[in-house]
C-alpha cells in the first residue's frame, strides 16, 4: 500500500503572515489540530495546537492577543516529507518516535496531501484486546484542578490529552486543543493587567471536553480505532466496573498494525 492510498488531499493551509486568530477559527471550523504553513507558495513549517497552547502560555506572550500574533511565530519548521509513492509501512516505522505528528506528501515540490496518524486507523486490523495494549499508567486532574497545573502535567508527562475525574468517575477530557482556545480568548476577552490573575483562576471544568468517549477492556484494537474515527479523538479512556483502569492512544493502536 502506497502512501497516496491513505493520505488526506483536501489540505487546510494558511499562509506565514495571517494572524493567529484566523489559524485558530480553521481549526475550530475544520475540526483539525495541524495546519501547513506557506511562504511565498513554498511550504515551511507546521501549526499544531500544542505550539499555540505553549507559546500562549510563554512569558513573552502573555500580553498579547491572538489576533496579533501572526502564523509565523507559532510555526515549528521541524517538517517532514514523503512521497506520495512511499510504502506506508515506511510510515508505521516511525509510529511513536520523536517527531512531527503530521507528515507532508511532497510531489515535485508541491505539497498534494498529508498524513496523520488519524488517516492511518483504517489499518488497523487486530483482534487483540484494549486491556493488552493500554497504558495502566495514568495521569488524571479534577474539574476543580487549575489549567496550568493540566498543562504542567501534559508538558512534564509528555502527554497530550488527560483524563478528568470527579469522586472517582470520569467526567471528561482536556487536550491541547482545548488550552489552546481558551488561552486565545482569555488574552481576547481580558486586559493585560488582569490575565495573570484570570489564568490562575482558569479551572480545568471551564474548558475540559464533555462527555469523554470511553471504551471498556475488552473491546477489540480494531473497534477501538473506529470509534476513534467517528468520534475524532485521540486516545480512549478505559473503563471497568465505571473506574477509569487505562488510556490507550492511537499510537497504541497503530502499533498493533504487523510491519
Amino acid at each position: 500500500m502506497k502512501v497516496k492510498d491513505v493520505m488526506t488531499k483536501g489540505i487546510i493551509t494558511v499562509d506565514k503572515d495571517v494572524n493567529l486568530k484566523h489559524v485558530l477559527t480553521l481549526m475550530k471550523k475544520h475540526e483539525i489540530t495541524k495546519i501547513p504553513v506557506f511562504e511565498d507558495k513554498k511550504l515551511i513549517g507546521m501549526i499544531t495546537d500544542n505550539i499555540i497552547a505553549y507559546k500562549l502560555g510563554s512569558i513573552r506572550k502573555k500580553g498579547i492577543p491572538a489576533s496579533r500574533l501572526y502564523a509565523s511565530s507559532v510555526t515549528d519548521k521541524n517538517i517532514e516529507c514523503i512521497s506520495p509513492d512511499a510504502d506506508v509501512k515506511s510510515i508505521l516505522k516511525m509510529v511513536g518516535k520523536p517527531g512531527p505528528t503530521m507528515l507532508c506528501v511532497m510531489e515535485n515540490n508541491d505539497l498534494v496531501g498529508v498524513v496523520t496518524k488519524a488517516d492511518l486507523l483504517p489499518l488497523v486490523e487486530s483482534k487483540k484486546q484494549i486491556k493488552e495494549i493500554m497504558k495502566n499508567k495514568l495521569h488524571t486532574v479534577s474539574p476543580n484542578d487549575r489549567v496550568i497545573h493540566a498543562r504542567r502535567i501534559m508538558i512534564d508527562e509528555d502527554v497530550a490529552r488527560l483524563p478528568i475525574i470527579d469522586q472517582g468517575k470520569l467526567i471528561g477530557m482536556i487536550s491541547d486543543n482545548e488550552i489552546a482556545f481558551a488561552l486565545a480568548e482569555l488574552k481576547r476577552s481580558f486586559p493585560i493587567g488582569r490575565q495573570k490573575h484570570r489564568l490562575e483562576e482558569l479551572l480545568v471544568e471551564d474548558i475540559m471536553k464533555t462527555p469523554a468517549v470511553w471504551t471498556d477492556p475488552n473491546m477489540t484494537a480494531t473497534v477501538a480505532a473506529s470509534i476513534m474515527i467517528k468520534k475524532n479523538v485521540g486516545a480512549l479512556p478505559i473503563l471497568e466496573n465505571d473506574k477509569l483502569v487505562g488510556i490507550v492512544s492511537r499510537t497504541d493502536l497503530l502499533n498493533t498494525i504487523p510491519r
